[in-house]
């Protein structure tokens, strides 16, 4: 943990349960520091438990894991994957690395989620599969993207990075599509520094992830004592989870059920004390639709502009509030420009990244200091605005 200037709130602050040195010790005691050891068997049974997944690999990134499930899904050179702009750049490096093309369609303005309705007429006779994000762990809207996946016979891979215990419709985000990606970075709900998880929901492609993951060999089969001979099957990588970040992971996902909890209390603090924002069209809070038991993975606003963001996050830090910005669209980016195409003209996408500010929110924190952001936050937006609505117009 780093210390804190007296009176600063910074945006994250990583959380320790108290028993990750302890179980770090004991996974050194083991002698088994590198993958699949008993702490990674521990949070890989936790997570299938959890999820329903019939395997949870786990790795060394998000990241990692949805390179890895580009590599199941077998993407080849001149295939296309659809996703949304507003998104981490690895979901779009995990297909550019295969050769093939990320096709960026719009946000729906409510959730912040790749929209349903704009995706079908993105698909053409060179999509592979569809990846949806769910923004702030509030599920994207699966059952229908499941549905067009269906009627074209595709991939749907969920980047659930930012899902961990978060639901929609009673089942667990990451659990829907063939494949899911989970993060445990350290700002996420439930961390390990560096860490990440695939899930795998599809049983006939089990081994094809542990052997991809695991460099394209058989390890897992020499390990379980199923062969006697090490050798390389097909392509893959080092993807593995070293055991001393499982270790401190498990200790992680013992507390999962109450971190949950103490960040919902913020969550929820956050959204009763910006209502009065809201109703005054100075900002828009986070839409929840019915059906979605979302995380507490961020609290943000969107407010009128991207003048009024650079001045509210300004305004903040001087009174020791670190707010920031989010991503910057993958579309109009030098990266998305080389590798990627747009479908459509993606505006909510560029209209939110110009207005959305996260605000603090981590383990450790009080309502008290939830509620010194909100009173910085209306003393920054105080003079009266036009209403800011759904689509911010």
């Amino acid at each position: 943990m780093t210390s804190e200037q007296p009176g600063r709130i910074p945006f994250n602050r990583p959380f320790a349960t108290g028993r990750e040195h302890r179980y770090i010790d004991e996974a050194i005691a083991a002698a088994h520091l590198s993958s699949d050891g008993q702490f990674s068997r521990r949070c890989s049974q936790w997570l299938e438990e959890r999820t329903g997944a019939a395997a949870a690999l786990m790795v060394h990134s998000a990241t990692a894991a949805l390179e890895l499930a580009m590599i199941v899904a077998d993407l080849k050179p001149g295939d296309e994957v659809i996703m949304p702009s507003y998104t981490f750049v690895s979901t779009a490096n995990a297909v550019v690395l295969r050769g093939a093309t990320p096709v960026f369609v719009d946000i729906r303005p409510d959730t912040l989620n790749l929209d349903e309705r704009l995706v079908e007429e993105a698909v053409g006779p060179a999509t592979r599969a569809i990846v949806p994000v769910h923004y702030a762990g509030v599920g994207a809207s699966v059952r229908e993207l499941e549905e067009i996946a269906g009627r074209w016979g595709l991939w749907m891979i969920e980047d659930a990075a930012q899902g961990v215990m978060a639901r929609l419709d009673g089942r667990a985000l990451g659990s829907f599509g063939a494949l899911g990606a989970l993060s445990f970075h350290e700002t996420k709900n439930v961390t390990c520094g560096e860490g990440g998880a695939l899930l795998v929901n599809d049983t006939a492609l089990v081994r094809v992830a542990e052997v991809a993951r695991d460099k394209g060999t058989n390890r897992m089969d020499l390990l379980s004592g199923v062969t006697a001979h090490y050798t390389w099957i097909q392509q893959g990588s080092s993807y593995g989870m070293s055991e001393l970040n499982a270790a401190f992971l498990w200790a992680q996902l013992e507390s999962a059920d109450d971190l949950t909890r103490r960040r919902m209390r913020l969550w929820d603090a956050y959204h009763e004390a910006l209502l009065d924002m809201e109703e005054h069209g100075l900002l828009r809070r986070p839409v929840i639709l019915e059906g979605v038991a979302h995380n507490a993975h961020m609290y943000y606003v969107l407010v009128e502009d991207r003048t009024t963001r650079d001045r509210l996050i300004d305004a903040l830090a001087r009174k020791g509030v670190q707010a920031v910005f989010h991503y910057v669209p993958l579309h109009d980016s030098p990266g998305g420009l080389r590798y990627g195409r747009s479908h459509g003209a993606l505006s909510v996408t560029t209209n939110v990244a110009g207005r959305l500010v996260r605000l603090p929110l981590w383990i450790g924190m009080d309502e008290t200091q939830v509620a010194t952001v909100a009173d910085a936050v209306r003393s920054a937006l105080s003079r009266p605005r036009s209403a800011v609505g759904p689509t911010g117009t």
